[in-house]
C-alpha cells in the first residue's frame, strides 16, 4: 500500500496500520565511552517507537558529525559507520513521521550552524503551533533555506534556536521553549553539552539515567537498561536539563501541568518500561483484570493478539479464571518491507504476521484480547482466521476504550473518518468485525489501572477533550475543540 509520499507503509496490511508513535530519542554524555555504539543500542531498544528512519550525531569536542538514513536502526548502521562517529557525546533518533513526509531530508537529528557552534536536535512529539513558528523563522531568516526541503516541526525548532541572538545554545533554547506549543520531548547538543527538554504537559515520556562515568537521556527506561544505565528519574514536564563536564544542571522553563499520554500505557511503550513510577507490564495486566470484570463472558480459553495484547490477556485470564493460551503465533521478523505483497498474499494479509494454532483453537469458545481497534481491518481478519481454524465462538476484548478522535500530540492514528469507533456504536463494530461479542475497558477502568490521577493524563483520542489547544487548520474535529478551554494558555 503506497502512502501519498510514495513510500511503502511498514505494515503488511497497508490499509490498516495500527497507531504509530512519533519517535524515539536518546542522548548520552560519557567521556571515554563509545558513545555512537551506546546510542545505537539505545535506539535499538526504542525501535518500536519509529521504524522509518534512524540517525546519530556525535561530537568530538570540535565538530559534530551526523549519520542518518531510511530504515530500521539495524539496517541503517554498520560497525564501520559507527566507527566514523567518534566523541564523548551523542544524540540519536528513530522516526515515524507525524509532521512532514517520510523522506531522507526529514530524518533526524537535524543540524544547524549557530553563531556559537553547531546545534543537532532530535524530537519526539508533535507541535501544534508549527505554522506560527514557521512564520517566525521566515522573519528571522528571510531566505530560510527552504531549498533544503525539510518540512518538519523539528527543523523549525532547530532553526529557531539557532537564530536567537543569545550568548549560547542554552540561553537560546530557554528563550525558544516557551514559544513552543504541543507535545515535545527533545534531546539536543552542541559541541560540548548534551541538552534535554520536555513540554510543560509531559505528554511524551523522557527519562534520565546514570552511567558509571556519564549520563543518558532516553524516551523510555528500557533504553537505559540496554546500555547499563541506572534509572535516576523522569525529566519533569517543563524542565530543561544540561549535561557536561560540570555535571547535570536543571532549570524550569515552565510550571508543570502534567498530561501524560494514556495510550503509552495501553500500547506504545515497551512492557519493560516504567512511566510515572508504574511498570507498564503490570499496568497492562491490571487493565486486563479490570476488563474481565467489566466485560465478562463464558469461554474456554483467553488468547492474546501478540505481542501487544499479551499482558492484558494474562490479566483477563487471571480476572476471569479462564485459562490463558497462545492461540496465535506471531512472525517476529515482519517489520518494514519494501516488497509489495502480491494480490494472492495480500488476500491472506495478516497471515504474514499471525497464524492460528488450530489444535488449541478448534471447537473452543475463545476470548481474544487486543490493545485497540483503530480501523477494524486487523480484528476482522483475526476473527475470520480463528473461525477458519474451528473456533466455536469468538469474543473480542479490547484493553482501551474506543478510539474516536485523532491525536495531535505525536501519535498517527488516522483521520477521524478512518476511525471505526467514531462513526459506529459497539454493536455495529462487533457486526463489522464478525465477532460473537465485543467489549472494551471503560475509560474510568483504564485510568484507575494506571494509578495516575485522571487530571494528569491525556485521553483526548478517547474523549475528544484536548488538553492543549489545537489550531483550526490542524483539526478536523475543530468544532469540538473550540469549546475545550485550556488553562495556562
Amino acid at each position: 500500500m503506497r502512502r501519498p509520499d510514495g513510500l511503502l507503509n511498514h505494515n503488511v496490511l497497508g490499509e490498516d496500520k495500527g497507531p504509530q508513535d512519533a519517535c524515539g530519542v536518546f542522548g548520552v554524555w560519557a567521556p571515554g565511552e563509545e558513545v555512537a555504539k551506546l546510542t545505537f543500542y539505545g535506539l535499538y531498544a526504542l525501535q518500536h517507537r519509529g521504524t522509518e528512519s534512524a540517525g546519530i550525531a556525535t561530537s568530538d569536542g570540535s565538530r559534530i558529525l551526523v549519520y542518518k538514513d531510511m530504515g530500521l536502526v539495524s539496517q541503517v548502521f554498520t560497525e564501520s559507520d559507527l566507527a566514523t562517529l567518534p566523541g564523548d557525546l551523542a544524540i540519536g533518533h528513530c522516526r515515524y513521521s507525524t509532521t512532514g513526509s517520510s523522506t531522507w531530508v526529514n530524518a533526524q537529528p537535524t543540524l544547524r550552524p549557530t553563531k556559537y557552534g553547531t546545534l543537532a536536535l532530535a524530537h519526539n512529539g508533535n507541535l501544534t503551533n508549527t505554522g506560527d513558528l514557521a512564520e517566525l523563522v521566515q522573519k528571522l531568516e528571510p531566505s530560510n533555506g527552504r531549498e533544503r526541503g525539510a518540512t518538519t516541526d523539528t527543523e523549525i525548532m532547530t532553526a529557531l534556536i539557532s537564530l536567537q541572538n543569545e550568548k549560547n545554545v542554552e540561553a537560546s533554547a530557554m528563550s525558544v521553549l516557551p514559544q513552543l506549543e504541543g507535545a515535545f520531548s527533545l534531546v539536543f547538543m552542541d559541541e560540548h553539552t548534551l541538552y534535554a527538554a520536555r513540554d510543560r504537559h509531559g505528554v511524551r515520556p523522557l527519562v534520565l539515567g546514570k552511567l558509571e562515568n556519564g549520563w543518558v537521556v532516553a524516551s523510555e527506561s528500557a533504553a537505559l537498561d540496554i546500555v547499563g544505565a541506572a534509572f535516576v528519574r523522569e525529566i519533569e514536564p517543563g524542565e530543561f536539563v544540561a549535561i557536561n563536564a560540570t555535571g547535570v544542571r536543571s532549570e524550569r522553563w515552565a510550571p508543570a501541568e502534567p498530561k501524560g499520554c494514556l495510550f503509552e500505557y495501553v500500547y506504545l511503550a515497551r512492557p519493560d518500561t516504567t512511566i510515572a513510577g508504574q511498570g507498564i507490564h503490570a499496568t497492562r495486566v491490571r487493565i486486563g483484570e479490570r476488563l474481565a470484570k467489566e466485560a465478562p463472558v463464558e469461554a474456554d480459553l483467553v488468547i492474546p493478539v501478540p505481542e501487544s495484547g499479551t499482558p492484558a490477556a494474562i490479566g483477563y485470564a487471571k480476572g476471569s479464571g479462564i485459562p490463558f493460551g497462545m492461540g496465535l503465533v506471531k512472525n517476529s521478523y515482519v517489520g518494514r518491507t519494501f516488497i509489495q505483497p502480491s494480490q494472492t498474499i495480500r488476500q491472506l494479509g495478516i497471515r504474514l504476521k499471525l497464524n492460528p494454532l488450530r489444535e488449541i483453537i478448534e471447537g473452543k469458545r475463545i476470548v481474544v484480547v487486543d490493545d485497540s481497534i483503530v480501523r477494524g481491518n486487523t480484528q476482522r481478519a483475526i476473527v475470520r482466521m480463528l473461525r477458519e481454524a474451528g473456533a466455536r465462538e469468538i469474543h473480542v476484548r479490547i484493553s482501551s476504550p474506543p478510539v474516536k478522535w485523532p491525536c495531535f500530540y505525536g501519535i498517527d492514528f488516522a483521520t477521524r473518518a478512518e476511525l471505526v469507533a467514531s462513526g459506529l456504536e459497539v454493536e455495529e463494530i462487533r457486526r463489522s468485525i464478525g465477532a460473537d461479542s465485543l467489549g472494551y475497558v471503560s475509560l474510568e477502568g483504564l485510568i484507575e489501572s494506571t494509578q495516575v490521577e485522571e487530571n494528569k493524563l491525556c485521553g483526548a483520542c478517547f474523549t475528544g477533550q484536548y488538553p492543549i489547544r489545537i489550531p483550526a487548520d490542524m483539526s478536523e474535529g475543530k468544532m469540538r475543540l473550540e469549546i475545550t478551554e485550556v488553562h495556562g494558555h
